[in-house]
């Protein structure tokens, strides 16, 4: 009876799969980003500076055409 018990209890326990864990370590190294921008100008200020230049140029065209009266 105790040999009958040993050999299903071997049975059964030699059947089961064994589940393993496996750990994937990975190194991440960090990268410091720093932005080239000199002047700290927001979209608005630079949008003006744009536009502030073709209407200087345009300027200048006009009195170019007008030419110099003296």
């Amino acid at each position: 009876m105790f040999a009958l018990l040993v050999v299903a209890t071997l049975f059964f326990t030699s059947c089961r799969e064994t589940v393993r864990e496996e750990r994937v370590v990975r190194e991440v190294e960090e990268v410091e980003v720093e932005k080239e921008t000199e002047d700290r100008e927001g979209i608005l200020e630079r949008t003006a500076k744009e536009v502030d230049k073709e209407v200087n140029e345009e300027v200048n065209e006009e009195i170019e055409k007008i030419g110099d009266d003296n």
